[in-house]
């Protein structure tokens, strides 16, 4: 049977979250342009921008999956393929239960860190057999956020993982970008059974793929190269952006977006300097 991989960051904040900084326009033409195939937009309780880029994305030649980042009552959910918000502050396992009944998987962000309102282990619905555990007939989650690059060290990372690996869930890597330049620094490869082109693959598919667990999960420090090459073109598609909706928002949104473009460009070479002579210094 013919298959395809498809390239997808399944959660990134627009500034339709309240901690969100850049329009849908802009994301969708910058992920397309860095090679992904789908962005899912996950604003904070929001789906407004979520669902306008889900419409948005054809034109970009990238597949339209609406979600959201649900504020349960245990920690943040990532309902994704799902057209309307889900109640606020209900349970966990409640929460996963609408999602799947509204065609939707569910996908635990940011696991664990609790100063991120990650859930806490014991809250995720798992089934077990020891006592203590989940009801072995739970609504489970359909996956795990094994790599999120919006992290100061991977300790986080690495406890998700294992916690993903002992109970056979599938692992996601996301961006979690609230600024352009990070949006695709972390992604999932799915494998899609049944078609030989991306431009064939349904947000049906995508939702399918990551229930079945054909996920790769792609979360490591870009090549130097490439994390540049992510900075220099999210600096000059951000300017050019403002540029062309400039009497719209000012000249002074022209002007900080150029400031800001220049200093994303200088960022992503210092970095990339850093972790050669890191890279240098154990070869030693």
């Amino acid at each position: 049977m013919s298959s395809v991989t498809v390239r997808i960051d399944p959660h990134v904040h627009s500034d339709g979250s309240y901690d969100g900084h850049e329009p849908v326009e802009l994301i969708l033409e910058h992920a397309a342009d860095i090679g992904l195939d789908a962005v899912v937009i996950t604003d904070h309780d929001a789906m407004g921008e979520s669902r306008r880029a889900a419409d948005l994305a054809a034109d970009h030649g990238l597949i339209g999956i609406p979600g959201v980042e649900v504020s349960t009552a245990h920690g943040h959910l990532l309902a994704i393929g799902v057209d309307r918000m889900p109640p606020r502050q209900k349970p966990y396992p409640e929460t996963v239960t609408w999602i799947h009944d509204h065609g939707g998987v569910a996908v635990v962000p940011h696991p664990f860190q609790r100063s991120r309102h990650g859930v806490r282990r014991r809250d995720v619905p798992v089934p077990g057999d020891r006592p203590g555990d989940a009801d072995p007939a739970v609504d489970e989650v359909d996956a795990i956020e094994v790599f999120n690059a919006w992290l100061f060290t991977g300790y986080r990372n690495r406890r998700a993982r294992r916690f993903a690996a002992i109970h056979g869930y599938p692992g996601v890597a996301a961006s979690d970008a609230h600024r352009l330049r990070y949006v695709g620094r972390a992604f999932t490869e799915l494998t899609v059974q049944g078609h030989d082109s991306v431009a064939d693959v349904t947000p049906a598919d995508v939702l399918a793929a990551i229930r079945d667990g054909t996920t790769s999960a792609s979360g490591r420090r870009a090549p130097v190269p490439m994390a540049a090459k992510h900075y220099a073109v999210a600096a000059a598609r951000k300017s050019g952006y403002y540029a062309r909706v400039g009497t719209a928002r000012s000249t002074t949104a022209v002007w900080r977006a150029a400031i800001e473009g220049a200093s994303v460009a200088r960022t992503g070479m210092s970095q990339g300097a850093h972790r050669l002579a890191r890279a240098a210094s154990w070869l030693r």
